[in-house]
């Protein structure tokens, strides 16, 4: 189905840590915006931490699917000499970068939105419901890269 050569399974790496740094990455920057906005809320109504830990708990979710991912990869690997091809190599590559980039935009989404929601629902509690369709819209953006990693992934 494709070509054997020596380096191959170089691209099948690249996918597993393409999937794992990157939406690793968007789950701490979504982690670390949202948790500066909880505690710039919490000095003013403390009564609201756990109902607004929402955007970090969604924010961690992002890197679980770089985990998913970067593991079906990682347990597909093996040497040129045991039949790993480019095209296999590629296609995981394609798999990792697909849910790394996608988890990456999503952490960043879910992290400025966390921010200025938690902050915002502080003032005025009826945003809490906007805020919390916000995420899930931002959340999505990962899950899509997730869906098509997996489409990718079982190609091979």
């Amino acid at each position: 189905m494709g070509e054997e050569v020596g380096y191959s399974p170089f691209f099948g790496v690249v996918g597993a840590a393409s999937a794992m740094v990157f939406s690793a990455l968007g789950a701490a920057y979504g982690t670390a915006k949202a948790g500066t906005g909880i505690a710039a809320m919490s000095v003013m109504r403390p009564e609201l931490i756990m109902r607004s830990i929402i955007p970090v708990v969604m924010a961690g979710i992002i890197a679980i699917y770089g985990l998913v991912v970067a593991v079906l990869i990682t347990n597909k690997l093996s040497s040129a000499d045991d039949g790993y091809t480019l095209y296999t190599g590629f296609m995981h590559m394609a798999a990792g970068l697909s849910v790394g980039l996608s988890g990456l935009a999503a952490g960043f989404a879910i992290g400025i939105v966390g921010d200025a929601g938690v902050r915002g629902t502080a003032q005025q509690p009826r945003l809490f419901v906007g805020m919390v369709l916000i995420l899930i819209f931002a959340e999505v953006l990962g899950l899509y890269g997730l869906i098509v990693a997996l489409i990718l992934y079982t190609k091979t």
